[in-house]
């Protein structure tokens, strides 16, 4: 095991899916009906006109495939690859009812990646209308509503925290899914419009809220979530115990270490994040990799296709399991003290509630525990922007998506949850859209 080296660990975390060849690409656009009245396109939030870049690739007119998809999905390369295609586009193509379905999500990344490979810019700013956006956040929805605020003609600034613009894209998606080359070409897109984004400045610290509201004729809310939540049981301060958030994000940045080589890992939570920390656990050499989760497959917040990825990997999953207390020796990870659940009557949230069964605790002997069990929110943040909010989700107007400061909007995940919308970067991208043409609208009139 200690023959492992971090170069030989590198290799795992590249890109699983090769994509299509020239070749493939150019009959999969062939299978391709290109339908009047396409299903797939009211299939795709952000609306993309899927047979029209097809039939681009079909007569290799890649730039304008590529730009077909750009302009309607600003994180269009990202989302050929995160994308759950098989319930949107793909599952709505009319071909489902015959042979299969046109591989539209491996076509869309076939057109972004010859964009990205051949350092095209695919768009040029409006003319200038003299008006400011502030925007905060540079994730998929904060990226969409600079882009067609540029577009459309107003002087933009995004305000970021990281090091590096992209948010979710660029830091909490595994490397092996979505290289972060791929973001950076959609930042670069963006920044080619002539908007400014002020990275390692984290607004309410290095730049007020105030200044924001005085100095900028309008304000986007592009926040994202935070990091994990407490599991709240014993144990959760001892060596060996990971935020998933954190976790992904430092094999994002290559930092990548032996820790984990030969080690049982258990990840709580059955989400994509936790998918994700599960299959980068492998990657890592870890020998065991188990993810616990308090209710069933059904219930599982985790893509499909993430799920059938994690199982390929090896990862085992442990149904109707809570975490009850996290073992220590030496302050290190030992073992996981665990209780079975079941399922009883449904809850507020329209789920089934785990309850647990009565004597039935018994122990997992681990070496690292990674909590995955959703993100916190930017409360403060919310609070010093004086918006009204439900435990961190901010409230909106569902149509102009204006907060109780009309001077500002949100999008994306800030204003997911409570049983409102799809925590999807598709999703995000078309609500980054629909706020940038909400001000419009206002400013214009």
């Amino acid at each position: 095991m200690d023959r492992v080296s971090v170069t030989d660990l590198s290799k795992n975390f590249e890109e699983v899916h090769p994509g299509l060849s020239d070749k493939e690409a150019y009959e999969e656009a062939h299978r391709c009906l290109y339908c009047y009245d396409a299903p797939c396109i009211k299939a795709c939030p952000t609306g993309i006109d899927i047979p029209s870049f097809i039939k681009k690739i079909g007569s290799r007119n890649l730039k304008g495939s590529a730009k077909t998809i750009m302009s309607s999905n600003p994180v269009g390369a990202s989302c050929a690859r995160v994308c759950p295609t098989e319930e949107l586009c793909e599952g709505a193509c009319v071909l489902n009812s015959s042979t299969k379905p046109i591989l539209i999500g491996n076509l869309q990344r076939y057109a972004t990646d010859w964009a990205i490979k051949n350092n095209q810019v695919l768009f040029q700013a409006g003319k200038m209308n003299g008006k400011t956006v502030a925007i905060v956040g540079s994730g998929p929805s904060g990226l969409s509503a600079a882009r067609e605020l540029a577009l459309l003609g107003y002087r933009v600034t995004i305000y970021e925290a990281e090091n590096h613009a992209g948010g979710l894209n660029r830091y909490g998606i595994v490397s092996f899914r979505l290289p972060k080359n791929i973001s950076s070409w959609e930042v670069e897109q963006v920044e080619s419009l002539g908007v400014k984004i002020r990275t390692n400045t984290k607004v309410g610290r290095d730049v007020s809220t105030a200044y924001l509201i005085e100095n900028y004729d309008k304000v986007v809310l592009a926040i994202g979530m935070g990091k994990v939540p407490m599991l709240g049981i014993d144990g959760e301060d001892l060596n060996g115990v990971y935020d998933a958030i954190d976790f992904v994000k430092e094999t994002k940045l290559g930092e990548l270490s032996k820790r984990f080589v030969g080690k049982n890992i258990v990840v709580i939570g059955a989400g994509n994040t936790a998918i994700d920390a599960a299959t980068c656990s492998v990657r890592l050499g870890a020998t065991n990799v188990k993810i616990l989760y308090r209710r069933t497959v059904e219930e599982m917040t985790a893509y499909e296709f993430e799920y059938e990825f994690a199982k390929q990997d090896g990862v085992e999953f442990r149904w109707l399991t809570a975490p009850v207390r996290i073992i220590g020796e030496n302050e290190k990870v030992s073992g996981l003290e665990c209780i079975r659940l079941e399922l009883g009557d449904v809850g507020e949230d329209g789920r089934r509630r785990p309850i647990p069964i009565v004597g039935s605790n018994f122990m997992i002997p681990v070496d690292g525990v990674i909590k995955a069990i959703g993100q916190s929110r930017y409360k403060e943040l919310i609070e010093q922007f004086k918006l009204e909010h439900s435990g961190g989700v901010v409230k909106i107007n569902q149509e102009t998506f204006q907060t109780s400061n009309p001077k500002i909007f949100a999008c994306g995940d800030v204003i997911f949850g409570k049983g409102l919308g799809e925590a999807m970067v598709v999703s995000a991208a078309q609500q980054g859209k629909e706020v940038a043409y909400a001000i419009h609208q206002q400013l214009s009139t």
